[in-house]
């Protein structure tokens, strides 16, 4: 087995393996249908759980100035989320495959929703980091958990697409998060609550009443699916099974310590320090343009996440079925470095039309770092090797708002932390040519 430092950059348009194909049209049809009884569910499941996750950073100036969350305070809590949600990535996963899907992503949206509304309970830091804390655990296994369900439906051509589609309901929850949350923070005093303490309980309430409706619709897996007949099912089977060209490893260990796995470990870590470093920033960034109401701020921070959408649901499936997914990595990662800094080099207008074009290619970034795995594992090796990928790379949301709060805390504005985003993206585009799949370590 090669190590990290021994592979060689394959280049921008390495070879795809030949799993990444077309399937026959009848096939292809029947994907299709199963996205479309698929993917709204979960694509919904996640605009919620991002509305809870985030919604914080719309709250950060009105927590600073009615229960004393400094900035530095702000971005810890921010951040200390995604220790614990790590630390549970892994176990969460395993037992969601022991479970069942239906049961388990059911159970995390009734708690994460819970927990979210618990947040307007909060009295000052140390009731703020413990429901930071809790919404972690809650939240623990749902996107590692909805990726390894997804591989027992499609095969990594499809499974880059779908987990485009799914990383939509991010960009969504971003669109929509702003304005509503603007709205909501609108209603400071009413009945006696302050506004953001309203933002928690309105969008935390509905994750709780969406767990019934995922208990009831969400099949635990083909098998199990109402509106496929024997045989489709067994045309779903076939179709996922052409994905493992690696042989289907499951051994558990490698799925821990395979130099691949590793390696993409650290470009996803890279990717989410600049990914949250916007999502728990932005808000502020656009604050500091000019005289804006809460909404205007809103509606503004939720123009980058359109494009962010529209990229999610066509670059990962496009990239795939032409041959591009290493360029739309790679080439992302750079392209995204470069516009991160567009608000320390343009006026207010044109940065934000910048930032737009670089949030556009954030999300299928992503989809493409976590088709590696799927191409090499199955079973409870695959499911913990999404499960580490993810809780891993996902530190990289601590480290991003913790170090994006204390520039912020030092320097008195918070687009100085830019330029940190811009390097890590950098270097994960750089890092990402040297990932590859088992084709490729045959070819070498």
């Amino acid at each position: 087995m090669s190590n990290i430092s021994e592979a060689r950059p394959l280049g921008l348009r390495a070879l795809e393996p030949d799993s990444f194909r077309a399937p026959a049209p009848e096939v292809q049809r029947l994907i299709d249908r199963n996205f479309m009884r698929l993917m709204p569910l979960l694509v919904f499941g996640y605009i919620l759980n991002f509305l809870d996750r985030t919604n914080i950073a719309l709250a950060k100036a009105a927590l600073q100035t009615d229960v004393g969350i400094s900035p530095q305070m702000y971005g810890f809590g921010a951040g200390l989320f995604f220790l614990v949600y790590a630390a549970c990535e892994v176990p969460s996963n395993l037992i969601l495959r022991k479970v069942g899907a239906r049961l388990w992503i059911a159970r995390i949206m009734a708690t994460w929703g819970l927990v979210s509304m618990a947040m307007c309970l909060v009295k000052g830091p140390s009731s703020f980091y413990l429901l930071r804390v809790l919404l972690g655990v809650a939240e623990a296994g749902l996107f590692p958990g909805v990726l390894y369900y997804l591989t027992t439906w499609f095969g990594p051509r499809e499974q880059a697409r779908a987990t485009g589609y799914f990383l939509m309901g991010v960009s969504m929850a971003n669109v929509i998060g702003g304005p509503v949350g603007g709205a909501l923070l609108g209603l400071d005093g009413t009945a006696g609550l302050a506004g953001w303490q309203w933002l928690f309980l309105v969008e935390g309430a509905p994750a709780v009443l969406f767990a019934i409706v995922v208990l009831t619709a969400l099949p635990d897996g083909p098998a199990k699916a109402r509106w496929l007949s024997e045989p489709e099912k067994a045309a779903v089977l076939a179709e996922q099974r052409r994905g493992r060209e690696g042989g289907g490893d499951t051994h558990l260990s490698r799925a821990f310590f395979h130099p691949q796995v590793l390696l993409a470990i650290l470009v996803y870590f890279l990717h989410q320090i600049a990914f949250y470093g916007v999502t728990f920033f932005l808000p502020a960034i656009i604050r500091s343009w000019g005289r804006l109401s809460e909404l205007q701020i809103g509606l503004l921070t939720g123009l980058p996440w359109l494009c962010a959408f529209i990229g999610a649901g066509t670059l990962p499936w496009l990239a795939m079925k032409g041959g591009w997914s290493r360029l739309l990595m790679t080439g992302g990662c750079f392209l995204l470095a470069l516009c991160l800094l567009a608000p320390l080099a343009f006026p207010p207008a044109l940065a934000l039309g910048v930032f737009c074009l670089g949030m556009a290619v954030v999300s299928p970034i992503q989809a493409v770092v976590f088709t590696y795995p799927p191409a090499r594992f199955e079973g409870a090796a695959l499911a913990a090797g999404l499960g580490f990928l993810n809780a891993l790379g996902v530190t990289g949301g601590f480290v991003g708002p913790y170090l994006m709060g204390a520039i912020e805390q030092h320097t008195g504005h918070a687009s100085g932390g830019l330029i940190f985003m811009s390097a890590a993206m950098a270097l994960g585009g750089g890092l990402s040519l040297f990932l590859r799949y088992p084709h490729q370590d045959r070819a070498r």
